[in-house]
């Protein structure tokens, strides 16, 4: 540790933990007033602090009092936070799926998590927390072969770290081309092994997503015209790829039995399923995922949750 990571943690130490103004601060450290802005950046950057803001409406409010009555949750936060860009509601959700998430994770859990760009929100906004005999375990094979990056390995690399954690890779396409190689490959005792401790994980952190031509999932360079034509007109959404139908049934069996990771069936049966989404374009995926049981915990925005009460129409929404 150098003289300014020295000087960071005092400086944080006098300005969150004493009330001092940065002024002050200033003056106890002899220091100028700006030097002490750029060490309390360098602290949170480093963090030796994280600023946590305790939104009583996203733990306690009515609209999420409501989807817990509405679909028998265990618990519904509501990201009430104002957003003017995906971007920034991504980032919320991010935040708020961390916090749930943290208080989660016990000792000797095995916890299950997906990919996409809103696990590697929550990924991100993740914490060093103090965990034991975490395992962390790959729910579907990774997506390499796509036309967008997918961050299959630093979503799990941060899980791990955040818990001090051992990880279970799945090394894996999420979808081969035939269904005899992908049986071939399933025979496989590591392969075989990391899928079963998904199929039984403690809890397991996912998203669901909305079914248009443009989607991370349709970019596959494994799936073929036929393929996408039959997504397009099967399935509302996909919960860790797996697509359903309106009905909460598989949408496509022929593109299921090649699809790699846990199964809608054994993903609904997990004792803890910690669901995040936002954004209206979901509202279909989210209400259908949530009727078919597939989560116990739910993270959404305020807009979205309305709509998920009926007070909006999911089929306008898609």
């Amino acid at each position: 540790m150098d003289k300014r990571d020295e000087q960071a943690i005092t400086a944080v130490r006098l300005y969150f933990e004493r009330g001092l103004s940065q002024a002050e601060v200033a003056v106890a450290m002899g220091l100028s007033r700006p030097t002490v802005a750029k060490l309390l950046q360098r602290g949170k950057e480093a963090g030796y602090v994280t600023v946590v803001i305790n939104d009583p409406r996203e733990t306690s409010s009515e609209l999420g009092h409501r989807l817990q009555e509405r679909y028998g949750l265990a618990e519904a936060r509501v990201v009430h936070a104002p957003v003017s860009s995906d971007a920034e509601l991504l980032e919320e959700l991010g935040r708020v799926g961390a916090e749930l998430v943290t208080g989660l994770v016990r000792d000797g859990m095995s916890v299950g998590v997906s990919w996409g760009r809103t696990m590697s929100a929550i990924a991100s906004r993740l914490r060093h927390t103090a965990r034991r005999d975490v395992r962390i375990v790959q729910l579907k094979g990774g997506s390499s072969y796509s036309e967008q990056a997918t961050d299959d390995f630093e979503v799990m690399r941060a899980f791990c770290d955040a818990f001090s954690a051992v990880p279970l890779y799945l090394p894996l396409p999420v979808v081969f081309q035939d269904v005899t190689t992908w049986q071939i490959v399933q025979e496989d005792p590591h392969i075989a092994a990391v899928l079963a401790a998904g199929a039984q994980a403690d809890a397991v952190v996912f998203t669901v997503g909305a079914v248009t031509p443009d989607s991370l999932l349709l970019s596959h360079r494994q799936l073929d015209q036929e393929d996408r034509q039959a997504v397009l007109q099967e399935a509302v959404g996909d919960a860790c790829s797996r697509f359903f139908s309106s009905a909460g049934q598989v949408a496509v069996k022929d593109l299921d039995e090649r699809t790699v990771g846990i199964t809608l069936e054994d993903l609904a049966s997990r004792p803890v399923r910690v669901l995040v989404a936002g954004g209206q374009g979901k509202a279909r995926a989210v209400s259908t995922a949530l009727e078919m049981g597939l989560s116990s915990h739910l993270v959404v925005d305020q807009r979205l949750a309305l709509t998920l009460l009926d007070e909006g129409r999911p089929e306008a929404a898609s």
